[in-house]
C-alpha cells in the first residue's frame, strides 16, 4: 500500500508566495528526476486564498517517503521554506484502497 501526506502552507505575503513557489518549483524538478519512489508530488494554489499552498504527496511506501526526506534537495526545501511561512500543517495518510495497481 502507498503512503501519503497533505501539507497546507500559509505564506506571509505575495512576495513570500513568489519566493516559496520558486523554491518549490526547483525542488519538484529534483524530485521528478531523482525519486522513483515518489508516485505523485503535486503543488496546488487555493482559489480565493492567494497565500495558501497545498502539497499532495504520494509514495510507494513509508520507506520511500523516508528516503525522500533524506534527499539534499528536500533538506534544502525544509530549511529554506521557513523564511516564507506563517504556518504549516501536515496530515499523514495511510492508503486504504486506490485505482493504482
Amino acid at each position: 500500500m502507498g503512503y501519503g501526506l497533505v501539507v497546507r502552507f500559509t505564506v506571509r505575503d505575495a512576495a513570500a508566495a513568489s519566493a516559496f513557489d520558486q523554491l518549490a518549483a526547483e525542488t519538484i524538478e529534483e524530485i521528478r528526476a531523482k525519486e522513483p519512489g515518489t508516485l505523485l508530488y503535486a503543488i496546488h494554489s487555493v482559489p480565493g486564498q492567494p497565500n495558501v499552498r497545498i502539497f499532495y504527496e504520494l509514495y510507494v511506501s513509508r520507506s520511500a517517503f523516508e528516503e525522500h526526506e533524506r534527499q539534499p534537495h528536500v533538506r534544502r526545501f525544509l530549511t529554506e521554506r521557513a523564511q516564507h511561512l506563517d504556518s504549516f500543517e501536515v496530515t499523514f495518510l495511510n492508503e486504504l484502497s486506490s485505482t493504482r495497481p
